[in-house]
């Protein structure tokens, strides 16, 4: 027997809506769900569709928001010094980062202000702290934390936090990454020195469009990664296949995109594998006052402002993405949202909501004549 959905929507396109990345949610919740933190309030959810749906996205490019005035976010007052420093900088993308930083935080500041969310690491439940403190990479000597989030380079920020640390003599070292040895994670630490570095160190993290994020995970890990082949990938083929519940010669490397939906729909959010959980529950920004929220599309510049926020010494670099990285195009990530049904994308995409909303995310246009072209 299937375990029960951790959290069940119904979703309907607006009625008259020009665009299909505008939706309307209604949320059913358990009795149990309510008391869980991690689960989208209704209260919220209203905040979080305008949002999402890329109403502040589209006011950014008609320059609505010139005549607003936003109150500084937090960490942010010396950003555009330090950018100016960065390395071949674009003036648009400086502006447009700007822009984006401000929104995100003014949105994680609303949505975070609701009294069902959590205001500290101590108000999680134990297995929310525990994914939380687990994420989180400490260095002690530049007084930051980073929490990492699998495919949105987590890789490269590790690189750079093992030669801060002396463990590696420089990024471009051509060695398989180990992701445990020679890092230091908030986890391992006392709960008094937990909560000296959360208040007294510089919080960073970096964020991806949720859908391209899982579709990432998806290619990698099913693909090419033979231990998620046999773990996940012939479990997924036994539970949802036809014919295949009692076949023990699965191999897993023939996974399709709906079977991984279907899997992902019947996962409690959290309890799933860390490289498609929510960015919202690994790294729990309601939790946490995060100083700064880069993103995978500024990579770059982001995270340039980064190391200069630290003060990491000038040889340290971000390193370059390697040659044979293959990137999720948005014609890959059309093609394989518009390959599934409307009744898994309709069940699939409140799954990743918070990730959405809070890190200003449009919703992905997939109404049917869209998917037709």
């Amino acid at each position: 027997m299937m375990p029960p959905r951790n959290q069940d929507f119904g979703l309907k396109k607006a009625g008259g809506a020009r665009s299909g990345s505008v939706i309307n949610f209604r949320k059913t919740l358990n009795s149990g769900s309510l008391r869980r933190s991690s689960a989208v309030l209704p209260s919220v959810l209203t905040f979080a569709v305008i949002v999402a749906s890329g109403g502040l996205l589209l006011m950014i490019e008609k320059g609505m928001l010139n005549s607003m005035e936003t109150p500084p976010p937090r960490g942010y007052s010396k950003r555009s010094g330090y950018l100016r420093q960065a390395r071949n900088l674009d003036p648009a993308v400086d502006a447009e980062s700007q822009i984006l930083q401000e929104i995100r935080n003014r949105t994680i500041r609303t949505m975070c202000g609701q009294k069902n969310m959590p205001h500290s690491v101590w108000s999680l439940s134990p297995l929310q702290r525990k994914t939380l403190l687990q994420h989180i990479l400490v260095n002690d000597e530049h007084r930051f934390l980073y929490c990492y989030v699998p495919k949105v380079a987590c890789s490269n920020w590790k690189r750079v936090l093992k030669v801060l640390s002396g463990a590696l003599e420089n990024v471009d070292v051509n060695i398989k990454m180990n992701h445990k040895s020679d890092l230091l994670f908030l986890s391992s630490l006392k709960p008094e020195e937990i909560r000296y570095r959360l208040k007294h160190y510089f919080k960073f993290m970096f964020v991806r469009e949720p859908m391209e994020r899982l579709l990432s995970a998806y290619r990698n890990k099913f693909g090419e990664i033979k231990a998620y082949q046999e773990k996940y990938g012939a479990e997924i083929i036994r539970r949802y296949r036809k014919g295949h519940a009692k076949d023990t010669a699965v191999a897993g490397d023939d996974v399709t995109f709906a079977e991984f939906v279907r899997y992902l729909l019947d996962e409690d959010v959290d309890r799933m594998n860390e490289h498609w959980m929510p960015i919202y529950n690994l790294c729990q920004p309601c939790a946490v006052s995060y100083d700064f929220i880069g993103s995978y599309e500024h990579l770059e510049s982001d995270a340039d402002y980064v190391l200069q926020r630290i003060s990491a010494p000038p040889h340290v670099h971000f390193p370059e993405r390697q040659t044979w990285y293959k990137p999720v195009t948005k014609e890959t990530l059309h093609y394989y949202l518009c390959s599934l049904s409307q009744k898994l994308l309709r069940e699939l995409l409140p799954k990743y909501i918070l990730d959405f909303s809070l890190f200003t995310y449009p919703l992905p246009n997939t109404t049917t004549e869209y998917c037709r072209h």
